[in-house]
């Protein structure tokens, strides 16, 4: 029998290489000859960068920048086995673990840090970017990012506007005569799970900011800003990116890469896969075992198990998606690939119980997946 395992990480309790780990264990103990291949996967947000990293053979690098909500915080980045590619991915700089639920502020938090990191990249002279776009705890349309590379953002009077997204409604101008001129030269790859718009209903403030600490009124606040910040940018870029799919994500970074880089944007788990050479893997397995922190009909749209079951599929190879719970709408996977969806939790527990124990139900979880198997294999 040959196996790949090709899970994402278990938000908050298991890395996508621990989780990885933990297949291999629950697969020997069924069929202790097997063949297993570890490809660990990130959509773009946390675990982006060592996945990235790690499966290419590339260099880790750790930098301190400036935390979503100011303060220093150690970020890190990568470069690719190839030694021409960079990675970031803004949940090190500019993301939503780095800051407790109660300090979360949409209106000032800042994506200073990210930038920070591209100007690191541009630095060490190297010419392509994947840039992991998810998991922030911004919503300042990028202004942050595209600062700390030479831009300025200045209200009527011609002072800088202080951090955050709270601060673009007063925009008056964007200067860009001070941009890093090597950023032409940067071909810029974002990954992106999410087609959402920058404002409106579907966008950046509406759809995430309530996870980052927006209420209601700030909801319509930051939308309202991001709004005319949009129309200030397309002026001075010349570039209509508002209603552009993606341009929402990260809090309107992705507007923000689109407006002022020349940035492209394609599904974080394309990349990942591409990256890690899973199709040629998938294709000399006879099993597939992906997995997550939660299966649900959000898993659907695109998520890592989704993209590994897409790949798989063109060579007819059934897919198993091990995840730590099941939610609303999980049989959506059904029609996008995955065979089955495996729950991890053997008896009844929290939540918190389930993420306290780690990597040890995952590898029970894909026990009982083998088992099953056998069975199958002696009917057939």
């Amino acid at each position: 029998m040959r196996f790949v395992v090709a899970p994402d990480s278990y938000k908050g309790s298991v890395s996508a290489l621990e989780a990885a780990m933990a297949m291999e264990i629950g697969i020997k103990r069924v069929f202790p000859s097997a063949g297993v291949v570890k490809i660990p996967l990130a959509d773009g947000g946390e675990g982006t960068v060592q996945t990235l990293v790690e499966s290419t053979r590339g260099v880790l690098h750790k930098k301190r920048v400036t935390g979503p909500m100011g303060k220093m915080v150690e970020a890190i980045w990568g470069v690719l086995g190839d030694g021409k590619t960079a990675v970031i991915e803004m949940a090190s700089a500019s993301g939503l673990p780095l800051v407790p639920a109660a300090g979360r502020n949409p209106l000032e938090a800042t994506t200073a840090g990210t930038g920070q990191l591209i100007q690191e990249v541009l630095e060490a002279g190297l010419k392509r970017l994947v840039l992991g776009i998810g998991g922030s705890a911004t919503n300042d349309g990028g202004m942050g990012a595209v600062r700390a590379l030479g831009a300025r953002f200045v209200d009527a009077a011609g002072k800088d506007l202080p951090e955050g997204g709270g601060s673009l409604g007063t925009l008056a101008s964007i200067e860009l005569a001070g941009l890093d001129p090597r950023l032409r030269e940067l071909e810029i790859l974002v990954a992106c799970d999410v087609d959402n718009p920058l404002c409106g209903e579907r966008g950046a403030s509406a759809v995430f900011g309530p996870q980052k600490g927006a209420t209601p009124e700030m909801v319509a606040f930051l939308d309202a800003a991001l709004a005319h910040y949009a129309d200030i940018a397309e002026r001075v870029t010349g570039r209509k990116v508002k209603d552009a799919a993606g341009a929402g994500a990260a809090g309107g970074f992705g507007a923000g890469l689109l407006f002022f880089t020349g940035a492209r944007m394609r599904p974080g788990v394309e990349i990942v896969l591409e990256a890690t050479h899973f199709a040629e893997a998938a294709a000399e397995a006879d099993v597939i075992i992906t997995g997550e922190g939660n299966t649900d009909f959000q898993t659907a749209f695109g998520k890592a198990p989704v993209g590994a079951a897409a790949a798989a599929k063109r060579f007819k190879k059934p897919v198993v998606c091990v995840s730590g719970g099941l939610g609303a709408g999980y049989r959506d996977v059904y029609a996008k690939g995955i065979d089955v969806a495996m729950p991890c939790p053997a008896e009844p527990m929290s939540l918190r119980q389930c993420m306290e124990l780690g990597a040890e139900p995952i590898s029970d979880a894909v026990e009982r997946v083998c088992k099953l198997l056998q069975i199958g294999m002696r009917l057939g």
